[in-house]
């Protein structure tokens, strides 16, 4: 009875064991919680892609937008644990949207298990060409003797883009109106149309307009010069010393989920950004590809939550 009892058991654990070896058996889900176009989005197709084709598996884009991200996020919070359904998240649902808004309908700290981070995504501050300003201290002079009258667009209310362009507005004193999007496709379609003057965005879904000369960049806002635009100086040596905002991208799950699943798909991620062909295929476009341990990742959630909670509260920002 024993060895029949022992024989099942371990017959259990070989049934498990094939269950996880065989992850995944079926298509995954990439949530993407913005619209298509944004840097989130673009990052998040260029991974899906190459892990498709790793695991001989497709892996689905969908693009859920809306209330800052936070209508995908819930999505994924309340998805099964089973690794079949994914976000694509970054640093405005992750780490800047628990300080922004009082009530969220998932606690952004306990909902997902991070996996890795995909890439840093610096940002570019981009005027539409009409605009006559040709570098960030002109376009700060047009905006002080013109207060109110230029309007600059985001990706949402509470994301990197829009924290920049309000640390940018409260360390130079100038009024510029804030035109908030559903996201970083939509809130370049506008600067483009030259419905507002000013946005600051990821150069990853940028670079494509800039170089084209259908948008100017007049800086960008991380600590070094990017290498997809290596003649744009950083904010900080051209105008606001010790300026640094960036954004970024990273893969997580819902809590729950399966330690062996998130190692595996931290693990394949990392292989993938490690690739010639997808590492030079990010910095071509202006992004950073990073690559982390899920422990890695949770480090750099919790330090850019209690960075960006201070910001918050010392600059006053608010979603208004």
């Amino acid at each position: 009875m024993k060895k029949s009892l022992a024989a099942t058991a371990l017959l259990a654990l070989a049934g498990v064991a094939v269950a996880q070896g065989a992850y995944p058996s079926r298509p995954v889900t990439l949530v993407v919680p913005f619209p298509p176009g944004g840097g989130t989005d673009t990052g998040a197709r260029i991974v899906a892609q190459k892990l498709g084709a790793k695991w001989g598996q497709t892996v689905i884009v969908e693009n859920k937008g809306g209330a800052a991200g936070m209508i995908g996020a819930d999505l994924v919070a309340k998805a099964k644990p089973d690794g079949y359904t994914l976000l694509m998240g970054n640093i405005g649902t992750q780490a800047i949207n628990p300080s922004l808004y009082p009530k969220t309908p998932y606690d952004a700290a306990t909902a997902f298990v991070p996996i890795t981070l995909v890439a840093e995504l610096p940002l570019a501050m981009m005027v539409n060409p009409a605009v006559p300003a040709k570098t960030a201290r002109e376009f700060i002079a047009l905006a002080k003797s013109e207060p109110g009258k230029l309007s600059y667009s985001s990706s949402g209310a509470g994301g990197a883009p829009h924290l920049a362009a309000e640390m940018f507005k409260e360390a130079t004193g100038t009024f510029i109106v804030h035109v908030p999007y559903r996201g970083g496709g939509p809130a370049i379609g506008d600067l483009l149309a030259g419905h507002v003057q000013l946005s600051f965005m990821t150069v990853l879904e940028a670079s494509g307009h800039i170089k084209a000369g259908k948008l100017r960049a007049l800086a960008v806002t991380g600590s070094k010069r990017v290498p997809a635009l290596p003649d744009v100086p950083t904010l900080a040596e051209a105008v606001l010393p010790g300026f640094n905002s960036i954004s970024w991208i990273g893969m997580l799950a819902p809590a729950g989920t399966p330690k062996e699943i998130v190692d595996k798909v931290s693990s394949d991620v990392r292989e993938v950004l490690a690739s010639d062909e997808v590492k030079l295929k990010l910095i071509e476009l202006g992004a950073v590809p990073a690559g982390t341990t899920p422990a890695q990742f949770s480090a750099l959630i919790d330090s850019d939550r209690k960075r960006y909670a201070q910001i918050i509260k010392d600059k006053k920002i608010s979603v208004d």
